[in-house]
């Protein structure tokens, strides 16, 4: 069974902020993302909206097409 879109977003913007040595408070104060919600994104808890989505690519400096390559 493959594993569920949330979990696997999650783990790529994992990545991307541990590759750019910040913490998850400081990754979501730059999408423009409430903490306790960005946590919940990297959990793969979070069923993010389109809008969203973007904020996150823009917040940790990469590109739509790049974030989604990374699942």
């Amino acid at each position: 069974m493959p594993i569920d879109v949330r979990i696997r977003f999650g783990r790529a913007i994992r990545r991307i902020r541990e590759e750019q040595e910040i913490n998850q408070e400081e990754a979501a104060d730059r999408c423009g993302l409430h903490r306790t919600y960005y946590s919940g994104i990297e959990r793969g808890v979070r069923n993010l909206s389109l809008v969203n989505i973007e904020k996150v690519a823009k917040g940790l400096k990469t590109t739509l097409p790049e974030l989604f390559s990374r699942l």
